[in-house]
């Protein structure tokens, strides 16, 4: 395997592009596993990198892609959805998205998993999200993360909508 290649970051590529986007992947020489580390080496805000958390929803995985401005209101958002929302262990993680924390990408899964876009994202034209591997992300934008991953726009914590950001 090349210093640029790898399978979750080559599944993320290809979804992209079946959905006819053809971003540059860019990737880092150390890890970025937080939304701080990437916005500083992007040269970009914080809330500009759209974090890919997993919980689970009642025990079913749920991604939750967040403005890395934002901690996800777990409770209030269970309560919004109807559920008990907790954090997702590794190995949930990883049979949910077959990619591991750090580098969650928002697409090139096994099979769909339920997502829900963070509203504040929509204030930035352009946001930037894991592409599978710890020390890649790739440029896209809120409507284009609701597109691909057929996601549902939705706060993440109260008051936590666009104008918030």
């Amino acid at each position: 395997m090349s210093d640029r290649s790898h399978a979750a970051v080559d599944r993320v590529a290809a979804v992209l592009a079946s959905h006819g986007l053809e971003p540059e992947i860019v990737w880092f020489d150390d890890a970025v596993t937080t939304a701080r580390l990437a916005a500083e080496a992007l040269g970009v805000e914080v809330g500009q990198i759209a974090n890919s958390l997993v919980f689970t929803l009642d025990d079913e995985p749920i991604l939750v892609l967040t403005s890395g401005a934002h901690r996800v209101a777990t409770e209030w958002l269970g309560e919004q959805l109807g559920g008990r929302i907790a954090r997702a262990s590794r190995e949930v993680v990883k049979a949910a998205t077959g990619q591991v924390i750090g580098g969650v990408a928002p697409v090139g899964h096994p099979s769909p998993v339920r997502t829900l876009v963070d509203t504040a994202l929509a204030g930035y034209g352009r946001v930037w999200a894991a592409a599978g591997h710890a020390r890649t992300v790739f440029p896209t934008t809120f409507d284009e993360l609701v597109r691909i991953t057929g996601g549902t726009p939705h706060p993440v914590e109260p008051g936590g909508d666009a104008e918030s950001a």
